[in-house]
């Protein structure tokens, strides 16, 4: 299973990011725009992902993915069960939440 550390390992190789403790979960984060969250139980994350394509990738596979909560659901974002992801996907989720919350400029960073 994907754990918190695997996450961190993955995150803060990526330029400017900053991990933040926020009301009992551990955050990843460009300046002030938040690209991942942990759960406080470490079984899910969220991160950053176009709005309008949520409902999509719930559909297509709702044992993976879920709606963020309430109070975020505003937010370009959606949640994952860590355990129901590999090392692949959890890389590929994270890196792809970097990028929309970095200048364009960075994205070459990553070499795709």
């Amino acid at each position: 299973m994907i754990t918190a550390d695997d996450v961190r390992r993955v995150a803060m190789a990526l330029p400017r990011t900053e991990e933040k403790i926020v009301r009992d979960r551990v955050t990843f984060r460009v300046g002030r725009i938040v690209y991942i969250g942990i759960s406080p139980d470490e079984t899910s994350m969220g991160f950053a992902f176009p709005k309008e394509e949520r409902a999509a990738l719930i559909a297509a596979e709702p044992e993976k993915f879920h709606m963020p909560r309430p109070s975020d659901e505003r937010y370009n974002w959606v949640r994952v069960w860590l355990g129901a992801i590999d090392e692949t996907e959890m890389r590929e989720l994270v890196e792809d939440a970097w990028r929309m919350v970095v200048p364009k400029r960075l994205h070459s960073f990553l070499g795709r």
